[in-house]
Parts: C-alpha cells; structure tokens; sequence
C-alpha cells in the first residue's frame, strides 16, 4: 500500500486529438476533412455506461463498490461506535482514492515488467502465514472478511507497487556524508539526552475482556485464572529461548505495543518517577537484555525486558547510533516527497473518474445508508 497516498486534482487527456498529418493534409478533399472531424467529435464526446455500483474508473478498469466496502469494513471496529454517515462516506472516499492510487501503479508495475511473481506471492504469505496455526489463521480471514484469494491478490497488488517504488524512487534517494553532519549540527539539541533513558519493551496480559486486541493471534485473557495460565505459558516459553517481540505481536494485550514487538521507546527516568515504585524499581534492577518475571500491577499482569540504557550528556556525530538515525530520518523524509511527486505525476497521465465523489456532491453527502451510493450515481463519463 501507498503510503501518505497524495490527494490530487487531475485531468483527463482525449484520446482524440486529431493526429498532425490529418491537420495538415490542406489538400485533402474538404468533404473528406469534414467527416474525420465527425467522427473524432463522436468518439471524443461518447459516454461509457457503466453500472450503478461501480464507483470509479480507471483507465478503463473499473472498481465496484463491493471492492471499496469490504476494505472499509477492515477500517472500522466492530464492537465500536458506529460512525456517522458523514464519517463513513469520509472513510469510504480515502479507501476509495487509495484503491484508484494502487491501480494507476499496478499498471505502471506490469508495463515495465515489475509485477510481483506467483514465487514472491507465495513466500509473502507463507511468511505472514507462518505465525498462526491452520485454525487462527482461518478465524483470521474470516473475523476480516477475507478469503485466501484475496489475500493473495492484495499482497501481489502490494508487492507489486513496493518493487515499482523501488525502482522509481528509492534508488534515486542518496544521503552523503555531509547531510548528515548538517543535519547534526543543525538538531544538536536533539542528540543531547538531559536524564538517563532507558528502551523497554512490554508484555501485557490483562485478567478481563478488552474491547480491543491488536496481536496477531487475537489472543485474549478475560478472567484472572486465564491470565495467570497465559502468564506462566509465556514465560515457559520465553525461559526456553523464544523470541521477546514475536511473543510480543501474537499475545501481548496492549494495542499500542503489540505490533511494534512490545517496544515502547526510550523512556526517560522521569516518566519512571511518576509509574508504579514497583514497574520502576524493576526496570532500574535490570541489565540491558534482561526479560524480568512477570510484575502485577494494577491493570494486570507485564512483563519486561531492558533492550538498552542510555547515560546522559552530548551524542556525538562519531557515534554509530546517531548516525543510522540521521539517515534514517533523511531517508524516510526524501523517501515521503519522492513517492507524493511520483503519485502525482502518475494520477496526472491516467484517466479517471470517481463516481462516488461525484455523488457526495451532487447530493451534498446526503447518501441512503451511510454511502451506499448505488442510489443515484450517474453512470456516465468520458473514458
């Protein structure tokens, strides 16, 4: 998927612009000039019909409404609030740019031979395959909505695009030496850590039913004698040598953690003054590497592990840690412009047209049922 997907205007090019040697064919009989222009005036002003819940075209492609509904069923939480028909047609609407950004580069991918293979389709979702047994892994696809097919066209889809991407913008990206002792000396302060810090990741288990979970095997304790049983099963595993951050991303209970292997970032001596005396002394007590035993706190049960500790004082620009960061940092910012110029440069030489915007419109967002818009779309446009 594209990132940050760029929000712009576009044209749409005719196809029929009368070629040069047909304008400057003076001695041509008029007649005969005559009827070219015609017929190119018929051509250029014929309107594809196309059916009510289709909601926008491009490059002849059409995408449906079905397509747009089951990615913005992804998008919202079940056990949530319901959005607002306003909310909903917002939703649909970026769902529905994003698909019409993916298509505009799926084609540009196939024309210069970059669409992902059956090979690297099938090793992408082995990988994300392999976590899940067969019965989570299909509780999964069926909790979205999903089948394996559409799983696999969406990661060749994604595949696709990031090797365009690749190729197009990244390898046009170079950070020298002397921008990153630029960019040192221009965010000193940035590099200056004023107390020690220290880099945490977490595992949560909670002894109740939260409203909702983000690992990746839906995994949830809902009373005490089901969080303690998840508790010892984790750290068995961990005393056996698994894996900190996959245990992490398929069973901690902490959404905002879970994906990213637990790891909350650096986290200032500060911040541990104002915790829990006992999460704090733990941490103080730890070497970098250590996992601690399980802490109960209030909220339920963590358990931590210290990836690195950091003294305070200056950083300097000899330190490899400053350095990754800054190209890190320079990267993803030259990375964010290349793809926004390319996308646009991309939606500019495509024709398209998006019937859903064209009904939020013409009905100033008062659609029936949220955004339903196979009521009233006009199922015309030039192509």
């Amino acid at each position: 998927m594209v990132a940050n997907p760029l929000r712009s205007v576009f044209h749409v090019r005719s196809k029929c612009a009368v070629p040069g040697r047909v304008r400057g064919a003076i001695s041509k009989p008029i007649a005969v000039v005559g009827l070219l222009a015609v017929a190119c005036a018929a051509g250029c002003n014929r309107q594809v019909q196309h059916s009510p819940d289709v909601w926008a075209v491009v490059n002849g492609k059409e995408i449906r409404k079905d397509e747009v509904e089951k990615y913005y069923r992804t998008r919202i939480n079940p056990e949530g609030q319901a959005p607002s028909q306003e909310e909903a047609l917002s939703l649909k609407l970026n769902v529905l740019d994003e698909l019409i950004n993916n298509e505009i580069l799926i084609e540009r991918a196939k024309k210069l031979n970059l669409e992902a293979s059956d090979g690297e389709v099938e090793d992408k979702f082995t990988e994300l395959k392999s976590p899940f047994t067969e019965d989570e892994f299909q509780r999964q696809l069926k909790e979205r909505g999903v089948s394996v097919d559409d799983l696999k066209r969406d990661l060749r889809r994604q595949l696709s695009i990031q090797k365009l991407l690749n190729r197009e913008v990244v390898a046009k990206i170079s950070i020298t030496d002397q921008d990153v002792a630029d960019f040192y000396n221009a965010n000193k302060a940035q590099f200056n850590v004023a107390e020690p810090q220290f880099r945490i990741a977490q595992i949560v288990v909670t002894p109740r039913k939260e409203p909702q979970i983000r690992n990746r095997k839906n995994d949830d304790a809902t009373n005490e004698a089901e969080a303690q049983r998840k508790v010892k099963m984790l750290m068995d595993r961990l005393n056996s040598g698994a894996d900190f951050a996959q245990l992490a991303m398929d069973y901690s209970e902490d959404m905002n953690s879970a994906a990213t292997g637990g790891d909350m970032g650096y986290v200032p001596e500060s911040a541990l003054n104002q915790s829990d005396p006992a999460l704090k002394k733990m941490v103080l007590g730890m070497k970098p590497g250590q996992v601690s035993q399980p802490i109960q706190l209030k909220e339920g049960y963590r358990i931590l592990k210290l990836i690195t500790r950091e003294s305070p004082g200056l950083r300097g620009l000899a330190e490899p840690q400053v350095q990754q960061t800054i190209r890190d940092t320079l990267r993803n910012r030259k990375e964010q412009l290349l793809r926004a110029a390319y996308l646009a440069i991309a939606r500019d030489e495509a024709r398209s047209t998006n019937y859903l915007a064209q009904q939020v419109i013409e009905t100033a967002g008062k659609l029936p049922d949220g955004g339903s818009a196979d009521a009233g779309v006009k199922p015309v446009g030039q192509q």
